[in-house]
């Protein structure tokens, strides 16, 4: 009984705002990226790096909110490496993606050691600003993710920006005949992916935290990106989906099973992610050009 309370009780709803942050972050990045016809997995490393980004700036300038400025520029410049050579140079999105990802835990680890002298966790910096409401911490960051919900589906579907942007993802061709850049509207939306999934990594290290440790984006990279099918590309539906992943991570950190081991309980979200791509809450389609690159000409 104690237990079902705790599940159901307003602590842990508010909580599962603070863990499902980066998830709406980098699903809504990663929104941007495949309605426009590229395929982003390299959210998890953006984030990751993003997350490092935001500790040194940090501890460089002792203002976090120059961190938060370090880790876009950081998701920035990742995405920018997705995009040229995926977008210009049309190698594949999903080899890339899994490169920029390995390459994202090796330079962190690396830079870990080379700037801070550690190999594990990077020393206290200064943490972003935040307000307790019933026992739960939250910062700016958080609000940033639930304001950012609307704006995005706002400009996806009454901006012309928006409409471009569908538009190639489903018929690039068609969207070429209309006279719309087809490469150049994909990079930037590639770009905006990056900078989502640097704030995501923000949030982790320098808003729900105060340092930076290797590997601690955990997969939610991977977690926002089943959020993004959950939600089939819709913000909304993204948003949704992402709360119920960070209402699972919640239970599992927040909640005490008694006769459960704490690491099956820990595994909830990632098995959840599993349900989920597995197709078992219905088949959610793509944008139709996902995944290809375009050749300009082509029919």
């Amino acid at each position: 009984m104690e237990t079902l309370n705790q599940i159901f009780s307003l602590s842990l709803i508010l909580a599962s705002f603070r863990f499902a942050t980066p998830l709406i972050l980098a699903a809504l990045g990663g929104i941007f990226s495949e309605r426009s016809g590229v395929v982003n997995i390299a959210l998890e490393g953006m984030m990751l790096f993003g997350a490092f980004a935001a500790v040194y700036g940090s501890a460089s300038t002792g203002n976090p909110w120059i961190g938060v400025v370090y880790s876009m520029v950081a998701g920035l410049a990742f995405a920018g490496i997705l995009a040229l050579v995926c977008v210009t140079f049309k190698a594949n999105q999903i080899v890339v993606g899994t490169g920029i990802n390995i390459f994202a835990s090796g330079i962190t680890i690396f830079l870990l050691q080379v700037l801070f002298g550690v190999k594990g966790t990077s020393p206290m910096v200064n943490r972003l600003p935040a307000f307790r409401l019933f026992s739960v911490r939250f910062n700016p960051i958080t609000y940033i993710a639930i304001i950012l919900v609307p704006i995005v589906w706002f400009i996806f579907f009454k901006t012309h920006w928006g409409l471009r942007i569908r538009s190639i993802g489903e018929h690039p061709a068609a969207a070429d005949t209309l006279g719309i850049d087809v490469n150049k509207w994909r990079f930037i939306s590639v770009l905006i992916s990056g900078i989502l999934a640097g704030l995501a990594g923000a949030h982790l290290s320098i808003g729900d935290g105060s340092a930076f440790v290797r590997e601690m984006s955990a997969g939610r990279g991977f977690i926002a990106l089943a959020a993004m099918i959950f939600g089939k590309w819709h913000p909304f539906g993204a948003f949704g989906a992402a709360m119920l992943f960070g209402f699972a991570e919640a239970i599992a950190v927040r909640v005490d099973f008694a006769f459960i081991p704490s690491e099956l309980i820990s595994a909830i979200p990632y098995v959840l992610t599993l349900v989920v791509l597995a197709g078992f809450f219905g088949k959610s389609i793509p944008p139709a050009a996902s995944g290809e690159p375009y050749y300009k000409g082509e029919k």
